[in-house]
């Protein structure tokens, strides 16, 4: 065959390329498995969301899709894993807004880019925070508690510099003028909760989700919750905002993200799988138990990216104030 010949070959290959991806993608996926990434240990919110929609989704897709943990730094590890990968529909994240919010609000440098790196295809549910004391604490209401970080040290738990419920924490220590609210970091939520219950510390800002079972027991109370409304199973503990604190409304919230790239047609078959895997009545009676849920109205594609936008400003914000920057 002539040099000419293979050239025009060549060419006419490379002008084929996109369709042949169009109909690779449309046909996706072809085959398994998908891996779904989550970024945190096994047994945490991320890890029984990941394992409570990967069925359903291997169902609809008709295809394994097997759960990945690779967790490190926070969610970074797995989280700049699934950056890097080709972004053809076989590694998919489950995102959260520890590390595109709260850590890209907090850290001098990021290993991603948490918006632009991303194909963000929906928010899957939201778990509020709640402000914890130990049942026998003293302080039985939010303004006791605000009062008493006035005047004296209230030391506060979190799960490390720059995490969600240090910057919750900081911020009800801004709105609520008591600059004897402490801060003490520790290397995840467990180890802080253990501190609570056992005095060393007087309170954890903390998702509501792995604390219910608690909650009801009574070992530990809750002053307050980031909803904006009262959780219907829990409907004693007050709202941040009903009590004076509009500003501490807010939640950490999961969503399935993957790398960017990703060809239109599979992210618009996840993007539709999304609100019906999260109305399956075994996947909604479990969110249920855990206080952890889908919004009301689907949150998806562009919208979902505003949310990550404005949040990650508003927490920004809240860092510069309380002086909280990550430089690792």
């Amino acid at each position: 065959m002539k040099r000419r010949d293979l050239l025009l070959g060549a060419a006419a290959s490379l002008v084929a390329t996109p369709s042949l991806v169009s109909a690779q993608s449309a046909s996706w996926p072809t085959r398994g498995p998908v891996r779904l990434v989550a970024q945190f240990p096994p047994g945490g919110l991320v890890d029984t969301v990941s394992r409570m929609i990967a069925p359903h989704l291997s169902q609809a897709l008709g295809q394994t899709v097997v759960v990945e943990n690779r967790a490190g730094a926070g969610g970074l590890v797995g989280t700049e894993y699934v950056s890097k990968q080709v972004a053809d529909g076989y590694t998919l994240l489950v995102s959260h807004a520890s590390v595109h919010v709260y850590a890209t609000a907090t850290r001098r440098s990021m290993p991603f880019d948490p918006v632009n790196d991303f194909v963000h295809m929906g928010m899957l549910v939201e778990a509020p925070m709640t402000l914890l004391v130990r049942g026998q604490s003293p302080f039985q209401t939010l303004e006791q508690y605000i009062t008493a970080a006035k005047t004296k040290p209230v030391r506060y738990g979190s799960s490390g510099i720059g995490s969600a419920n240090h910057l919750f924490g900081e911020l009800l220590k801004i709105e609520g003028r008591a600059p004897q609210h402490d801060h003490i970091p520790y290397q995840g939520s467990a180890p802080a909760m253990n501190d609570l219950l056992g005095g060393q510390i007087d309170s954890l800002l903390d998702p509501v989700t792995t604390n219910v079972a608690q909650l009801k027991a009574g070992s530990l109370r809750a002053l307050a919750v980031s909803t904006p409304s009262r959780l219907p199973a829990l409907p004693n503990i007050p709202t941040f905002a009903e009590l004076g604190f509009p500003k501490l409304t807010g939640s950490q919230w999961l969503g399935l993200s993957a790398p960017k790239g990703l060809p239109a047609p599979i992210v618009q078959r996840l993007s539709t799988l999304i609100p019906e895997i999260l109305a399956k009545p075994d996947v909604l009676a479990r969110l249920e138990e855990l206080q952890t849920l889908p919004r009301k109205t689907p949150v998806l594609g562009g919208d979902f990216v505003q949310i990550i936008n404005a949040q990650i400003e508003t927490w920004r914000s809240v860092a510069k104030l309380a002086n909280v920057e990550v430089i690792t």
